[in-house]
């Protein structure tokens, strides 16, 4: 199993990098003003795909790390509630 999830991440990996390769030529983005700036394709799709993922990974990982603090809350209070000694209970006398 661990050979064919190497493989096909060497597969993307060439893909990408013939995609890369066929692709290299300047764009031209004009920023405010007139400042311009030139980029290679491929770097421009990084970073646009860099922008695009990470706040979803933020948000992620922030709800992720909100969740995992209630449950081991819950968990305190469950082994709390296991610990606390409990009084006996005495038979009351049937009449």
């Amino acid at each position: 199993m661990q050979f064919l999830k190497t493989l096909i991440w060497v597969v993307i990996a060439v893909s990408l990098a013939l995609l890369a390769s066929g692709n290299w030529h300047d764009v031209t983005l004009n920023l405010w003003g007139d400042i311009q700036i030139d980029i290679k394709i491929p770097v421009l799709m990084a970073v646009m795909f860099l922008l695009g993922w990470l706040p979803t990974y933020l948000i992620y990982r922030a709800q992720s790390w909100r969740l995992r603090g209630r449950v081991e809350s819950l968990e305190r209070q469950q082994a709390v509630l296991r610990e606390a000694p409990t009084a006996p209970v005495e038979d009351a006398p049937v009449i």
